[in-house]
């Protein structure tokens, strides 16, 4: 009987798990409560947008914006508020944190990108592990299979370097 060499071993189990981050990412949006706090996390052009709509559908809902990239943090209505510090999606998750423990929050709506939804609710989960977190996945739509297939296999990565305890990057 022939033994299999490690790098096969390893390749296989590195396209088992990329299957499996794939299939265990959220790919509908949980349900949003009236009161519930949205945090949108900045990055894709998609996930404002979407955010807004889910805004409109629950009017009584507080969003947050994070990670914006602009100077200073600022509250556009009594309803959206943005932050705009954090840098990287770890920076988000301790916004995020900071946000919870000021206001009292015990749940909280993440809306990302599906294929970023793994590692940050990953890493939100690491800074407020009392917390409940509802995942509202924004799909990848209108987008070349190649780009989609990339997106993936870039977060898949990124996500093993978190598990690692790579949390920036």
């Amino acid at each position: 009987m022939r033994i299999l060499s490690p790098s096969l071993i390893l390749i296989s189990c590195f396209v088992m798990g990329g299957l499996m981050f794939k299939t265990m990412a959220p790919t509908r949006c949980s349900t949003i409560l009236p009161d519930d706090s949205i945090f949108v996390l900045t990055g894709d052009i998609r996930r404002i947008p979407f955010a807004m709509r889910q805004l409109r559908q629950h009017p009584d809902a507080d969003l947050y914006i994070i990670g914006a990239g602009m100077q200073g943090s600022y509250e556009m209505t009594k309803k959206v508020t943005i932050e705009s510090k954090s840098k990287s999606t770890y920076e988000n998750a301790l916004a995020i944190k900071e946000i919870a423990i000021k206001t009292g929050l015990d749940r909280i709506v993440v809306i990302t990108t599906e294929d970023h939804m793994n590692r940050a609710v990953y890493l939100i989960k690491q800074e407020l592990p009392q917390v409940e977190i509802v995942t509202c996945p924004v799909p990848l739509t209108g987008m070349p299979t190649t780009k989609r297939l990339e997106r993936w296999g870039i977060e898949y990565i990124k996500y093993i370097a978190t598990m690692f305890g790579i949390k920036e990057g």
